[in-house]
């Protein structure tokens, strides 16, 4: 039996020239420390006008009884539910550039017909790029510049980038499926995970989506203004300097990273890099640990 992936999604008729545009790909469900990417996406869709380009049938690809969506009961019935939507929304930046940006869960089931139905979008649109972009724990202190590992289909695409690992496996994810299908497609995608300090993965931390925004926009050229994440990561980081004032405990341990920090970008004579020595660097089975924690903690959380 051939599977059509246009099967999976519906398409509003009425759109625009989309040709050369980038698709933005962030979705619910896998590793994103500190709400970095669920930041950058709730940014572009308070601060830029949007219509909805396509939807994907979230019955096919969920699982509701390991995420239920919600529902409101008032008093002698149901009132509301919170239909789970996976969907494309078409955006301008400020220079008129048209953009879109696929949010929602992560598919549970069908994750190859998923990365063959955005596949299909991208040819349907002549899209020139797909970026997606999450956040990751890291130990690192927030008293310095974030690291962000990229990837690519092609280096040229994140040539700016310094590569710090080399080789590691983790835990697999749809947006990845994406990027490296897409890529033995000869489509161009690319990736950004943005190191969270360790010790603010389960919290919101906006400078961390402000991060992702700047390499977001350095790499396909968007104009998206980030002025109320700029002022979000100010305060923030204002609440976790009084806090850390506050704890000599937690004072000592963001100390110790701060000299892993320097230690190592004086060893590598580079700036912005991953926070720990040359020599301590994680492992791929530390790190693979590392994300299988952080989901695990999400999970019993009921996240």
């Amino acid at each position: 039996m051939v599977f059509d992936p246009e099967e999976l999604y519906e398409v509003d008729s009425e759109l625009p020239e989309l040709a050369g545009a980038v698709l933005l790909h962030q979705l619910d469900g896998f590793v994103d420390a500190g709400m970095a990417g669920k930041s950058v996406s709730e940014h572009l869709e308070s601060r830029l006008e949007h219509t909805v380009a396509a939807r994907f049938d979230v019955d096919r690809l969920l699982d509701y009884r390991a995420r239920r969506p919600m529902m409101t009961f008032a008093a002698d019935h149901w009132e509301s539910y919170e239909d789970p939507e996976l969907v494309v929304r078409l955006f301008h930046d400020e220079a008129g550039t048209p953009f879109l940006l696929l949010t929602g869960p992560e598919p549970d089931h069908e994750w190859e017909r998923y990365a063959s139905a955005v596949r299909s979008l991208v040819e349907r649109w002549e899209l020139r790029m797909v970026v997606n972009f999450h956040g990751i724990p890291m130990g690192a202190p927030h008293t310095r510049p974030l690291g962000v590992t990229a990837h690519a289909t092609r280096a040229e695409l994140i040539g700016e980038y310094q590569v710090v690992l080399n080789r590691l496996q983790v835990p697999g994810s749809a947006a990845a499926l994406v990027e490296l299908r897409l890529g033995e497609a000869g489509h161009d995608a690319a990736g950004f995970a943005a190191h969270v300090p360790h010790y603010l993965a389960q919290s919101r931390y906006p400078g961390a989506g402000l991060t992702l925004l700047g390499s977001i926009s350095r790499t396909t050229g968007l104009s998206i203004p980030d002025e109320a994440l700029v002022e979000s990561a100010r305060r923030t980081d204002a609440e976790i300097e009084r806090q850390v004032s506050e704890s000599a405990e937690v004072a000592e341990v963001v100390r110790a990273l701060e000299q892993q920090y320097d230690t190592f970008v004086e060893a590598m004579d580079k700036k912005n890099l991953l926070a720990e020595e040359a020599a301590q660097m994680p492992t791929a089975e530390e790190l693979g640990a590392e994300f299988e924690r952080f989901l695990a903690e999400r999970q019993d959380r009921g996240e």
